[in-house]
């Protein structure tokens, strides 16, 4: 209901002049002909609040807070998407404290992104990918439970960050199917054909050499001294026993690398069956 129209904070003041309104101590009259008006300008602090509670940039916060944090959980160890998403994600969290939020938006967004994290850690041949989409897109549709100017959510961001989502998951699933389609390395293979240092002398074929940082068990069926340089031939995944051979002068000045497929199997008591 309108008491009165004023054009400006002139007529206004000098139109409820002598008004009686209701307190709860009781009922007063107005005074307010002639009074000085003083503006005070909002603070940094409330623009940046006015900012981050607009319901676009809450709801853009929200998905890139979420993003940063399913890229962290997928290469740990990365920082930047963790951080990034942290943060916005608790800054648009604060938004939808004060914007009238529609909690069952809010939990279909909460599932269908749940569902998008698990897929990437449990295949699911997309099942839970595209459910998580859905999920999201609808609960995107109703977060915000009003009709107010300015409150609306735009079609386009919806669409915008669906299209996102349906991306960055069709790229897991292809760099998932592509690691799925390559053809694995044993330890044995990626070992053999690498030179190692002899850092103690052999005693009945056994020994000990510093390979890429490490010190590993060894046996050669040939004398070794320390120092000296030797090939790895094969591996016994079984206590990760070392098969090496001496190099000669020639192989000790190149770099060629050469694999040998087989592992030469040992009895009982360390000699080639």
């Amino acid at each position: 209901m309108i008491d009165l129209i004023a054009s400006n904070l002139a007529q206004l003041l000098e139109a409820i002049d002598g008004r009686e309104v209701r307190m709860d101590d009781g009922r007063r009259t107005l005074a307010t002909a002639g009074l000085s008006v003083i503006e005070i300008e909002p603070d940094w602090r409330t623009d940046l609040l006015a900012i981050i509670t607009n319901p676009t940039l809450a709801y853009i916060l929200l998905m890139v807070g979420v993003y940063g944090l399913i890229l962290e959980g997928y290469s740990p160890g990365a920082l930047v998407p963790g951080v990034i998403g942290g943060i916005c994600l608790l800054l648009a969290l604060y938004a939808f404290q004060i914007l009238p939020v529609n909690y069952a938006g809010l939990a279909l967004m909460a599932l269908g992104l749940g569902l998008i994290a698990v897929e990437i850690f449990v295949p699911s041949f997309g099942i839970l990918g595209v459910g998580g989409i859905i999920a999201v897109m609808f609960g995107s549709i109703i977060l915000f439970d009003t009709d107010a100017p300015g409150l609306e959510m735009h079609t386009g961001l919806i669409a915008g960050m669906g299209f996102g989502f349906a991306l960055i998951f069709a790229v897991i699933i292809w760099l998932a199917a592509r690691s799925i389609r390559k053809p694995r390395v044993s330890s044995q293979q990626i070992l053999v054909g690498e030179q190692a240092e002899a850092i103690r002398d052999f005693e009945d074929g056994h020994g000990r050499v510093h390979l890429q940082g490490e010190d590993w068990s060894a046996r050669a069926g040939q004398p070794v001294s320390k120092g000296d340089q030797v090939r790895i031939t094969a591996m016994q995944e079984e206590g990760f026993v070392l098969e090496v051979e001496p190099l000669s002068s020639n192989d000790r000045g190149g770099t060629r690398r050469t694999h040998h497929q087989s592992v030469y199997p040992t009895d009982s008591k360390g000699e080639n069956a």
